[in-house]
């Protein structure tokens, strides 16, 4: 068993719930504070465990939203969830292994850190330019916004980030586009957390002390709350230029650090 305590599980914790839905890489965030606290080997289960919290927080926010799919599984919204979780799934299925791998040395996460920023830059100077509602999206555009959560999986490329950059670029709406990303990442996370429970009754991954775990997934659901309420005021009466400076700098201190050998 790995052993990770409650500090450290407070603060992963934390870390998860506000950067999933900002668009800074909860994921890129999670593999460095792992590092600090030397839980490495617990890699991909503990992220997967986080984010757990996550879609606690996101089932919170639009609980009647999803209710509504729930009731009307072949609805517009329900259609295009389905759709748009069609490519994410086929990418991260098909390239599962080179993810993993990826997200285990870490060895491209400044990288990734860099792209994120330019992306978000760039989604900045768009972001007042779409007008489609939620009853306006039509099918392309969810298999174009899942395609580039599918690419999101990379562990530093901010899933939030992207697939609202996407929903940008396809001319929908920007308070919507923060509200369909959010919604997209209920069944990529749920999927991740089924395979999750598949490898870990069949013993490939790491366990971790529960009360430790249940702690970080309350304080994730509960900072992924505040994230999601804030991230959707700040898209329609904000910039999204800060996120991308920040990212721009922690990957270029990521970088030099690799560098230098102190990473």
């Amino acid at each position: 068993m790995v052993p990770i305590d409650w500090l450290e599980a407070l603060i992963l914790g934390v870390i998860q719930g506000l950067t999933e839905f900002l668009p800074i890489s909860s994921t890129g965030h999670l593999y460095l504070g792992r590092h600090l606290f030397g839980l490495d080997e617990a890699g991909l289960f503990l992220d997967t465990v986080l984010h757990t919290g996550t879609l606690l927080a996101v089932l919170a926010v639009y609980h009647r939203e999803l209710w509504e799919v729930v009731r009307r599984p072949f609805g517009h919204l329900g259609r295009l969830l389905l759709i748009g979780t069609i490519p994410t799934a086929v990418i991260g299925l098909t390239f599962k292994d080179f993810f993993e791998e990826i997200s285990r040395t870490g060895v491209t996460i400044g990288w990734e850190f860099l792209a994120t920023g330019t992306i978000l830059w760039l989604s900045d100077r768009i972001k007042d330019q779409g007008h489609k509602q939620l009853e306006e999206i039509r099918p392309m555009d969810a298999v174009v916004i899942g395609t580039f959560q599918g690419a999101a999986i990379l562990p530093a490329i901010s899933r939030s980030g992207l697939t609202i950059a996407a929903a940008l670029m396809r001319g929908i709406d920007k308070g919507t586009a923060a509200s369909f990303s959010f919604f997209l990442s209920i069944p990529a996370i749920a999927g991740a957390c089924l395979l999750l429970g598949v490898d870990l009754f069949s013993g490939h991954v790491h366990r971790l002390p529960l009360s430790s775990l249940l702690l970080a997934i309350t304080l994730s659901a509960l900072c992924g709350y505040v994230a999601i309420r804030w991230m959707i005021h700040l898209l329609q009466q904000g910039s999204l230029k800060g996120f991308a400076v920040y990212v721009w700098i922690l990957g270029s201190v990521v970088l030099f650090s690799q560098w230098a050998g102190l990473f």
